[in-house]
């Protein structure tokens, strides 16, 4: 359970994960609800503006959906406001008929963290009330230690906030004991910014793999599957490298 770190040796104790895209396979739910949303302020399919919204949208995964919103209608507070609420009744509505599906390795890995004494926090750019949805869908309380969204925390990705509340709430020594994961340049430039020692891009999610590393990603990984192997395994890892080379 260590890693290469400056020569030394670092235990990970923490392991701060994105939900989204990395651990549960709901991408396209999240897509449908932020369209419906940007449609109920008059931005719809088939214009000029609506392409421009959903670029904007791809390019911001990750960061708090009011923020999205507020990208997409600067000049605008109440107009982003009523977009996030629809986005969160229309993916909250669709969680209600669908449920949520873990991607795949997603329950073994938590269990694995688990059973190593490695602490688990979700964090997500999910409101609060959205993200206790999330919860109860999921039903994971027995499998990790912490849920945090951007209003737990103060800001959002990609500032480190949710990180480093994470390494506070749950008692972390030191911020190089913690490794993140996520599918968006926007969860690597977090885990950058906190210190972590293990910021590790998954390819699941939105973004590619160029985008992953400009991010500031240490390791790219073709699932979550494999983050086990990478933070408990005995291989001592200091560069960039992709989980095929691991």
């Amino acid at each position: 359970m260590v890693l290469a770190q400056g020569g030394g040796v670092t235990p990970i104790r923490l392991a701060c994960l994105d939900l989204a895209g990395t651990t549960i396979g709901d991408i396209a739910m999240v897509e449908r609800a932020f369209a419906e949303a940007i449609a109920t302020q008059g931005i719809v399919p088939g214009t000029g503006a609506y392409a421009r919204a959903m670029v904007h949208v791809h390019r911001s995964r990750g960061c708090p959906t009011i923020e999205v919103f507020r990208g997409i209608f600067p000049d605008n507070e109440a107009q982003a406001q009523a977009a996030n609420l629809t986005f969160e009744r229309s993916y909250e509505g669709a969680i209600g008929r669908a449920g949520l599906v873990p991607m795949p390795g997603t329950v073994e890995t938590l269990e694995k963290l688990r059973a190593a004494d490695v602490k688990i926090c979700l964090i997500t750019g999910f409101s609060r009330i959205t993200l206790n949805r999330v919860l109860a869908a999921l039903s994971w309380s027995d499998k990790i230690d912490l849920a945090l969204c951007p209003e737990d925390a103060g800001r959002g990705r990609p500032m480190p906030d949710m990180v480093l509340a994470a390494v506070l709430r749950l008692g972390i020594e030191d911020v190089r004991q913690v490794a993140v994961a996520g599918d968006s340049e926007s969860d690597m430039l977090c885990g950058r910014r906190s210190g972590a020692s293990v910021v590790a891009g998954v390819l699941t999610g939105v973004h590619s793999k160029e985008r992953l590393l400009k991010g500031g990603a240490t390791h790219i990984l073709d699932s979550i599957a494999d983050f086990p192997t990478l933070v408990l395994g005995s291989e001592q890892v200091e560069t960039p490298v992709c989980a095929s080379a691991l």
